[in-house]
């Protein structure tokens, strides 16, 4: 009988382990990445921002590299993307397209043509045609209908919305009937970025926006515990770039290097585009000598046909990117005698753009949540790692991407301690 009993007791445990194997796996969790523009990764060193800071160390921290050109439209949809700003034609936040026209961030209706961002496919998209709904409480590309398709909650941008108000409007998403609830969402500040390139990145209005940031984000993290939500949510916190403070003396003035009546100019500031005036044999001459001539080393940037473009860059290829390019060193920017003149005191101090390798360039990475290992410390790593982060989570395909998993690897907690929606 104890031989029986014995055989039993093992069929029964076989049949539950082969039950277990099969077991469906837990539905992903949700996922809020959050944006604060311009908080340059050493920022977070100046002990203003608390909440922050907590977040890192209970989880993960690293300095993240923005792709090139280091500006916000083009990183912004390359950390829902994955993609490079050349491969997903958000080449810049002013650029020139044939076909459509000219793009730039006060364009409203530029900004909302999906077909300047058709290249690309954001992470809404295939969340939504997977089934799990999204929000976005402003990002870049949201307001697009790209592929016929919105984020299921989404708001215009408008700069007089508050920090706070963002926050309560994302814990009110939350807020909704299981069926009706995102289960990812975006939120966005912008203060940091208005007040370092209003005042550069060593201001006090620096380490003022820096205070009310943090501040609407422990609003965040006080919601999100008084909900029983806090520990049962991934929260992504990233920058686009960081900011290079620029003495007004530092300006270089292209007009008195490029006869712009003979070119077609795309965009100044810290990288400035420019192509050929016309297709003329005249028009195509005269550009020449004008590349020859910018190509030649110059004292505060660097110049170059976008065939020549460095490697390193990833950057030249996308038919939207201007034939010559100027890059200007960290600290200076390009721009005319008219705008100085123009603009007397309303000349930016703070600035971006610059080389996606140098050190004030660098961005902020953190995240927190059950999915992730505490009290980790990455190498720094390239923002289109980003995006295969968040499909993991999300539990979505992925679609062609600039990312590596292996990032993605190194911060994750082990599979058994992940997934598990909010409910």
């Amino acid at each position: 009988m104890k031989i029986l009993f014995r055989l039993a007791c093992a069929l029964v445990l076989a049949l539950g382990a082969g039950c277990a194997t099969q077991r469906t796996p837990p539905a992903p969790r949700t996922l809020l990445l959050v944006s604060i523009d311009g908080y340059r990764h050493d920022y977070l060193s100046r002990g203003l921002s608390p909440t922050l800071a907590a977040l890192a160390r209970d989880g993960v921290q690293a300095s993240m590299q923005p792709s090139f050109p280091s500006l916000t439209f083009p990183n912004h949809y390359t950390l829902v993307t994955g993609l490079r700003p050349d491969r997903h034609g958000v080449v810049n936040n002013t650029m020139f397209d044939p076909a459509l026209g000219k793009f730039s961030l006060g364009n409203r209706q530029a900004v909302g043509d999906g077909r300047w961002w058709a290249e690309g496919t954001p992470i809404w998209e295939t969340a939504d045609r997977h089934g799990v709904r999204t929000a976005t409480m402003f990002w870049p590309g949201s307001e697009a209908d790209i592929h016929g398709h919105h984020p299921d909650y989404w708001k215009p941008y408008d700069g007089a919305v508050t920090p706070d108000q963002r926050v309560d409007q994302v814990l009110a998403w939350l807020d909704l009937p299981a069926g009706q609830r995102p289960g990812f969402l975006t939120l966005y500040f912008d203060d940091v970025d208005h007040a370092g390139h209003h005042h550069g990145p060593d201001s006090p209005q620096v380490d003022d926006a820096l205070r009310r940031t943090d501040a609407a984000m422990a609003r965040l993290v006080d919601g999100l515990r008084r909900r029983g939500l806090f520990d049962r949510i991934d929260i992504v916190v990233v920058s686009d770039h960081g900011m290079a403070g620029v003495p007004l003396a530092h300006s270089v003035k292209i007009d008195q290097l490029v006869p712009l009546d003979q070119v077609q100019v795309v965009s100044l500031g810290v990288l400035a585009g420019f192509n050929p005036a016309s297709a003329t044999p005249e028009a195509q001459a005269a550009f020449a000598r004008i590349e020859k001539t910018l190509e030649q080393p110059q004292a505060h940037m660097d110049c170059w046909d976008k065939t020549r473009v460095p490697a390193r860059l990833h950057y030249g290829h996308n038919p939207r990117v201007p034939q010559l390019l100027c890059s200007a060193h960290v600290g200076w920017r390009i721009t005319t005698t008219d705008y100085l003149a123009s603009h007397q005191g309303r000349v930016s101090l703070g600035e971006h753009g610059y080389d996606n390798a140098a050190p004030s360039m660098q961005a902020l990475f953190v995240a927190h949540g059950p999915d992730f290992r505490a009290g980790t410390t990455l190498a720094p790593f390239p923002n289109v790692d980003v995006y295969p982060l968040m499909t993991r989570l999300l539990g979505l395909p992925a679609e062609p991407n600039d990312g590596d998993a292996a990032t993605v690897d190194a911060m994750l907690a082990p599979a058994p301690l992940r997934g598990g929606a909010l409910h």
